[in-house]
């Protein structure tokens, strides 16, 4: 499925519309260029949770928590770090863990050793637009029928 949007705001409100269907456990990928929409989106998630602070790309510190209830969002952007070394971050202590959701910006870099995954590929559409395909790995037909809705509304 591939959805648009057309401006920062815009990719906001996907962000947020996307943020009802994440389960504990959830780990997101998000693929694109620099300055696709990955943490602009994230911050529509954040902000539909209720978090209320500031959300930047946590490309120097590798992994930022943000709490809000009962689940820890932990984004992590793994642009600087080379594919052998992403397992000695700690990374995978926060992945799939009880209370946490897990958005790894730069995902493509580990996609292929994780067991299953919502995959967000960001393109460009023209200057401030942006088109970006949903994908995922073992997600039960039911929650991908949801993730359609989701976007579809």
């Amino acid at each position: 499925m591939v959805v648009s949007t057309n401006s920062a705001d815009l990719t906001i409100a996907l962000g947020k519309k996307f943020y009802p269907f994440l389960e504990e456990k959830d780990v997101v990928i998000f693929q694109g260029a620099l300055g696709g929409g990955k943490t602009t989106f994230i911050k529509g998630i954040l902000l539909a949770s209720g978090y209320r602070g500031e959300v930047l790309s946590p490309s120097f510190t590798l992994v930022k928590a943000y709490k809000k209830g009962k689940i820890t969002f932990y984004h992590a952007d793994l642009y600087r770090i080379n594919s052998d070394d992403i397992f000695t971050t700690g990374l995978q202590d926060y992945m799939y863990s009880n209370g946490s959701v897990t958005f790894i910006e730069w995902g493509e870099k580990i996609i292929k050793q994780l067991p299953t995954y919502i995959n967000l590929n960001f393109s460009y559409k023209g200057e401030t637009g942006r088109y970006i395909k949903v994908s995922s790995k073992v997600l039960l037909s039911k929650r991908l029928k949801r993730l359609n809705n989701v976007f579809l509304k």
